[in-house]
């Protein structure tokens, strides 16, 4: 599937330390020291616009992206696309509208937003649909390790055939069967060897598309998808019987929204080890949420704020930039016309600031800001560092101003994808 345009980011001198991260199961903090760098970010279901939730997810990921470019590591980046999923059905059904040309139209315009908010695209932008033969090929081990089972049609995957699936959890495990009933499982259906096990094929159903496979004509599940699409882009098959690779897990980092955390990211890892035989990611990253003043943000509640409507309403695409990453990208908060409001009046003072031939030295600003990007990619205090810097070239004498505006304008564009 083809992605958004790419961009040319500046070269930067500046001297950027290896990233830390906290790892969102084991709250560790994982320093990533290796020269290459594999990374997997969910992508969304197009059934609906890109709204800020998604928004944020994906600048988070962006400044990962950059900062590990900007310190000179190689980066392999996947994304998907669940273009195929009950809720895309559901959508085109209420709406009267082909599944197929409901998914498109929301990709295009996804790619229309994340290329106005300037997100540097993944090497690999992959559809559920297009990865439905590797999906099949995944089954088939499965099957051949006697780790799958039949119900009514679907194929299901044995979690406690599966060592340590059950056993390590990321909650408790009656925890772990409501977020899974919340979040598109069927820990209720009768005759399931667990309830958490999770379905790979879902067999034909009446009114839905589907395709031709050894086991039925059918779709792909849900976590299936991700399991197989990031395995064969970042880590297709090679060395796992070398005992020295076992203890190396077969990708970098895996990210997306908390909401993912479980079940979908612990059940791709799952899969994953279980096809392989090693872990699957070294870090697992996941962005808060965004809610709406002072209310959860959701389809089911109607108050979702959507990047397309913005724009359209004038929006400056560094504005929606700005308000989203100037908090922790793993906390939750809150958007409202306040955020916004105080993001204008960044970038608006930024232009004033850029506008001039010369401002007041960069360096003591570039090192704070590289240092708390550096330390757990911490956005506060790099707005903070920012807006100390603004003041003090508003205050500065004539002489005072002795750098180029190019030095920060190209410093700002290439780290934190901020044009003005």
């Amino acid at each position: 599937m083809r992605a958004w345009p790419t961009l040319d980011l500046p070269t930067l001198t500046d001297v950027f330390p290896d990233l830390e991260l906290q790892s969102s199961y084991s709250n560790k903090t994982i320093t990533l020291s290796q020269s290459k760098c594999s990374m997997y970010v969910c992508g969304i279901t197009p059934y609906d616009a890109t709204h800020l939730g998604h928004a944020a997810t994906y600048l988070t990921f962006d400044l990962i992206h950059r900062y590990l470019l900007a310190s000179g590591k190689k980066v392999h980046f996947v994304e998907n696309i669940t273009d195929i999923d009950d809720p895309l059905l559901e959508r085109a059904e209420r709406d009267h509208l082909d599944w197929v040309e409901l998914a498109e139209k929301e990709i295009e315009l996804f790619r229309s937003d994340m290329t106005a908010l300037r997100v540097l695209p993944p090497q690999f932008y992959i559809g559920a649909v297009e990865s439905i033969p590797d999906v099949i090929s995944a089954i088939e081990i499965y099957q051949s390790r006697n780790l799958t089972y039949v119900l009514d049609g679907d194929v299901y995957l044995s979690l406690k055939r599966i060592p340590g699936a059950l056993e390590n959890l990321p909650v408790s495990y009656s925890e772990a069967i409501e977020i899974f009933r919340q979040r598109g499982g069927d820990p209720d259906r009768p005759g399931k060897e667990d309830p958490l096990d999770t379905v790979l094929w879902l067999s034909k159903k009446p009114g839905e598309p589907f395709w031709s496979s050894p086991y039925g004509d059918g779709r792909p599940g849900w976590h299936i998808e991700c399991t197989a699409i990031s395995l064969k882009y970042l880590a297709p098959m090679k060395g796992d019987e070398d005992s020295q690779l076992r203890s190396i897990p077969l990708i970098t980092l895996q990210g997306g929204g908390s909401d993912l955390l479980f079940p979908h990211h612990y059940m791709s890892s799952v899969q994953a080890r279980a096809l392989r035989g090693r872990e699957f990611s070294t870090l697992y990253v996941h962005a808060g949420m965004i809610g709406l003043d002072g209310e959860k943000m959701s389809k089911s509640k109607g108050n979702l704020v959507f990047v397309s409507k913005l724009l359209s309403d004038g929006v400056d695409p560094m504005t929606i930039r700005i308000a989203l990453l100037r908090d922790k990208y793993s906390h939750d908060r809150m958007w409202s016309n306040d955020l916004l409001l105080s993001a204008e009046s960044l970038r608006a003072r930024m232009i004033e600031a850029l506008a001039q031939t010369h401002v007041v030295s960069t360096d003591t600003l570039r090192k704070e800001i590289i240092s708390a990007l550096s330390q757990g990619l911490n956005t506060e205090k790099v707005f903070h560092a920012l807006e100390d810097w603004l003041q003090h070239n508003i205050q500065a004498k004539a002489d005072e101003r002795v750098e180029s505006s190019g030095v920060i304008a190209r410093f700002l564009d290439g780290l934190l994808g901020l044009t003005f």
